[in-house]
């Protein structure tokens, strides 16, 4: 038990550069207490010892703010950074390795008692506000951006972004290094290849006009056009 306890320690030191000893770690991340606390109430639960097991995660959920069935199965070295808002379904399945942050839910879609929740394999990484909904596979590695829904099954060491999740890029390895700031977006690349579209077929217009001599009338919306063109490069960052 200690063992497993150490290695608990270890790895919020591994996953957050904000931690700065042992006693902080131990008295202020919220992540660590909601597992420990959920390690208690699945003991309960396989035991069962339901009513129980569910009260001691209606507290934790209380002090924490992170709710996690103690039906849910979770493996080692699982990390919550921050917390609030995460939801952890009955029937959710995590591997070894995964980091969540706040806001992320593993929820389900059917009121039948069976599997319908997550199943999220070794190495997965969560953004925060992101969703993983019904009893889909996110495979081993990937990567899920914020605020990011995703409603099938994900293969292994993609990175996942939008409403619904999309897959953008694919890792030749899984990674522990979830950038938010630098996920692609794939509703900004499609309306970049639009606007480059738009502007090619202008180009290819007036060409033809001049060539054969055809008057061309003044274009009153081409500056605001232009405008909102770089008003929307320079936020998109595109």
């Amino acid at each position: 038990m200690f063992k497993t306890l150490r290695e608990d320690i270890r790895t919020v030191f591994d996953k957050d550069p904000a931690a700065r000893s042992v006693l902080e770690v131990l008295t202020c991340y919220p992540g660590l207490h909601a597992l420990w606390s959920h390690r208690l109430a699945n003991y309960l639960w396989r035991h069962k010892l339901r009513l129980i097991a569910r009260l001691c995660s209606h507290f934790t959920r209380a002090f924490t703010g992170i709710e996690i069935h103690p039906g849910a199965t979770i493996g080692r070295r699982f990390f919550i950074d921050h917390g609030s808002g995460v939801v952890i379904g009955e029937t959710a399945e995590i591997g070894s390795d995964v980091l969540l942050y706040q806001g992320v839910v593993l929820g389900g879609t059917t009121l039948e008692k069976k599997k319908r929740h997550p199943t999220l394999g070794n190495g997965v990484e969560m953004g925060t506000g992101a969703i993983a909904l019904g009893p889909i596979n996110i495979g081993e590695g990937a990567r899920i951006g914020a605020g990011s829904v995703v409603i099938k099954s994900v293969p292994a060491g993609v990175t996942v972004v939008g409403i619904p999740g999309r897959i953008v890029t694919k890792t030749e390895k899984p990674t522990m290094d979830l950038e938010h700031g630098r996920l692609p977006d794939p509703v900004a690349e499609a309306i970049r290849l639009v606007l480059k579209e738009q502007q090619n077929l202008e180009e290819r217009l007036e060409r033809l006009e001049e060539a054969s001599g055809v008057a061309v009338p003044q274009d009153e919306l081409k500056e605001q056009r232009r405008e909102i063109e770089r008003e929307f490069a320079e936020g998109a960052g595109i």
